[in-house]
């Protein structure tokens, strides 16, 4: 026998508790669940060459899933996707629906494919969006799409890429509000841990702080399982505890709100916001947002008019590279209309 073994042999057992006065005893709510982790999002920053295709250098599906952690991120996007697609002209080859796809793929993912389907004779009969989302480049310059984990691969020539250009690469374009990412899901997780904090039910209820000894441990279980109870579709309980021999204050309870009045919660969604909205280029007014001061954010007419010069009529040009690749005017854009003075 080894003197380890032995040694392990002789080890003397854990000594048992000797009281019965329980330690502290804590609760927690759990964790929120965001849509996704920025770390997801921003996850490779170069194009990597895997032998079929290259890679985009972020997680296209976690953007994808990101237009929905935010509601400002989303409404931006949507909002200027509804201005392009309202101003554009339908063209026999390519109708109003198609291009509003073609420009959200450009908002969201920084590109967008354009697929010229012709007729046996050569000729252009449709222009179809091509989802940027699965959309990939080879070395060649052309494109392949990846469906149902299967290669689809497009006639040579066939499929356009529209870029927001990167200074890091030139494989991919990527979107404009990605500095913005972290404050968007930042926003998130202040909303989900709100949200969690109410469907936990403690918004109603209290802390119940106590230091005197109780009877026996069964007793804190016994209260520890009322204030379980308490919680979620059974709060707004009354609970009833007997500590015999108490000291005065050896049993406090402490109202949440008082908790609540260091919580940052408004604060943090009210900068967040600001980020994102600051990262779209988009006046809060045009969102719905309502001013917390009584000066308001300025005539929303005039804030119409500058967006729209300043934002929507650069994004239009970038489209224009179609009608440079088919050959004739297929993309054009109607002219603003100002918002009539109230």
């Amino acid at each position: 026998m080894s003197k380890r073994t032995s040694a392990r042999r002789a080890a003397p057992a854990p000594a048992a508790a000797t009281s019965a006065t329980p330690g502290p005893i804590a609760f927690s709510f759990g964790d929120p669940v965001p849509v996704l982790d920025q770390r997801e999002v921003l996850g490779y920053f170069h194009s990597a060459w895997n032998g079929r295709w290259y890679e985009p250098p972020v997680n296209f599906d976690a953007l994808a899933k990101a237009l929905a952690a935010n509601p400002h991120h989303q409404s931006a996007i949507g909002y200027k996707a509804s201005l392009l697609a309202s101003h554009f002209k339908p063209h026999k080859l390519l109708g109003r629906v198609d291009f509003k796809r073609l420009a959200l793929d450009f908002l969201v993912f920084g590109n967008s494919y354009v697929e010229r389907r012709n007729s046996v004779m050569g000729n252009a009969l449709a222009l179809k969006p091509a989802l940027a989302r699965w959309t990939r480049m080879k070395k060649d310059g052309d494109a392949m799409m990846l469906i149902d984990g299967q290669e689809h691969e497009f006639a040579p020539g066939a499929v356009l890429q529209i870029q927001e250009p990167d200074i890091s690469q030139e494989i991919y374009g990527l979107p404009g509000y990605l500095g913005a990412m972290q404050s968007a899901l930042l926003n998130e997780a202040a909303t989900l841990f709100r949200r969690k904090y109410y469907v936990n039910g403690s918004h109603a209820g209290f802390i119940l702080y106590m230091t005197d000894p109780a009877q026996s441990p069964a007793d804190v279980d016994a209260l520890r399982d009322a204030l379980k109870q308490s919680k979620g579709p059974g709060n707004f309980r009354n609970l009833f505890m007997y500590a015999p021999n108490g000291k005065k204050d050896g049993l406090q309870i402490i109202p949440i709100s008082e908790v609540m009045a260091k919580d940052e919660f408004f604060n943090m969604k009210n900068v967040t916001r600001d980020d994102v909205l600051a990262a779209h280029r988009v006046p809060p007014q045009l969102l719905g947002i309502i001013p917390a001061n009584s000066g308001g954010f300025g005539d929303v007419g005039k804030a119409a008019a500058v967006f729209f010069v300043n934002e929507i009529q650069p994004l239009m040009t970038a489209f224009e590279a179609i009608n440079d690749w088919i050959g004739e005017e297929v993309v054009g854009f109607e002219d603003y209309t100002p918002v009539p003075a109230a």
